[in-house]
C-alpha cells in the first residue's frame, strides 16, 4: 500500500533498472496494460533508457521501495518533432489507485511547463484501461486519436489504442 503524501519522487538511476524491469514484467502479465510481453523486457534496455532520458526519467519511492516509474522521451530524431515528448508510466502492481501515478505525472508535467523545449506530451493507452484514461484526463490530457484494432491481445482479441495529448499552452484544470 502506498501513501501518495509519503512519496519521494527522484530521478531514476541505472541501478534501478532491475526493479523497474521486474515491475513491468509483472504488469505485462495483466490483460491489456502494456504492449510488451514479459519476455520482451530486459534490464539492459531499462538501463539504456534511463541513461538516454536522464532527468526526465523519474521513480516514486515509498519507504525506500520503488512503487512506480515514468519518463518523457523524445518523439523522434527529427527537428520538426523536437518540441514533442512521449509519456510512459508504470505504477507497479499493488500500488495503483493511491495517487502515485498522479504524483509522477504531475512532476513530469511540471518539467514540461518549465521547459521551453517541450510544448506537447503524448501517450497511448488501451481502450480497456478505464482507470488510466480517467487519470490522464484529470491530469489535462485529451483524446486526440484512436488506433482502431491496433493491439492484439494474447487471446486474439483486437482492441483500440487511444492517443492522448497534453499541451503546455493549455489551461485545463489539473491539480494535484
Amino acid at each position: 500500500m502506498s501513501d501518495a503524501s509519503a512519496l519521494l519522487i527522484r530521478t531514476a538511476r541505472e541501478a534501478d533498472a532491475p526493479v523497474l524491469c521486474a515491475a513491468e514484467r509483472e504488469t505485462a502479465r495483466l490483460p491489456a496494460r502494456l504492449l510488451s510481453q514479459p519476455h520482451e523486457l530486459s534490464e539492459a534496455a531499462f538501463a539504456q533508457k534511463i541513461a538516454e532520458v536522464g532527468e526526465n526519467y523519474l521513480v516514486a519511492e515509498n519507504g525506500g521501495t520503488i512503487v512506480a516509474h515514468a519518463f518523457l522521451d523524445f518523439a523522434g530524431p527529427l527537428a520538426a518533432l523536437a518540441h514533442v515528448r512521449t509519456l510512459t508510466i508504470c505504477v507497479h502492481p499493488g500500488h495503483t489507485g493511491q495517487g502515485v501515478g498522479r504524483a509522477l505525472i504531475g512532476a513530469l508535467l511540471d518539467r514540461g511547463r518549465a521547459s521551453e523545449d517541450i510544448e506537447r506530451i503524448e501517450l497511448r493507452v488501451r481502450e480497456t484501461n478505464a482507470a488510466a484514461i480517467h487519470l490522464y484526463e484529470t491530469c489535462g490530457f485529451a483524446e486526440e486519436s484512436r488506433f482502431r484494432r491496433r493491439v492484439k491481445l494474447p487471446d486474439g482479441r483486437l482492441i483500440d489504442d487511444i492517443g492522448m495529448v497534453w499541451f503546455r499552452s493549455q489551461t485545463l484544470g489539473f491539480s494535484r
